[in-house]
């Protein structure tokens, strides 16, 4: 699978831990960025990701901030995304299961980088099941294209 990874400053360290994790694990990676502890605002990341996952170039991604709060806010704002703040095994897989989240995202400040590669692992090993929520994530779809046809 194609994964894009993503951090702003704070969540650096971790996003490298992560990204050899998931290269390890056998897929390809692509680092939109930071490339180091430098500050950088973490929406420009998060929307790197979002439209990379929009045009077809990566199948999924994972971005990581302080909290993974502010990472999922920006992604979530690009149209036909869905991004999952996750610090915990289960919610990982629920969010790929159950909601067909293309983004995983998490918190450096609030998880340890073994607890993130267990979280990550379930994430990538998850898939959608379309036969149990297949409904619910279209109408969440319908009402955001409804709502995207309405502001323009």
């Amino acid at each position: 699978m194609k994964v894009a990874i993503g951090s702003d400053h704070n969540g650096f360290d971790f996003k490298e831990t992560i990204k050899v994790f998931v290269e390890e694990a056998g897929h390809e990676v692509i680092d939109y960025g930071c490339h180091s502890c430098e500050a950088v605002d973490y929406p420009n990341v998060s929307f790197e990701v979002a439209d990379a996952i929009n045009k077809g170039e990566v199948e999924r991604g994972i971005l990581i901030c302080g909290t993974g709060l502010g990472v999922a806010i920006a992604a979530n704002k690009c149209p036909g995304i869905r991004a999952a703040t996750c610090h915990d095994i289960y919610s990982a897989e629920r969010a790929q299961k159950s909601n067909n989240a293309q983004i995983l995202t998490m918190g450096a400040q609030v998880i340890g980088p073994e607890l993130g590669k267990k979280i990550a692992g379930a994430y990538l090993e998850s898939f959608f099941d379309e036969s149990r929520s297949g409904k619910k994530v279209q109408l969440i779809t319908d009402k955001e294209k409804e709502q995207f046809s309405t502001s323009n």
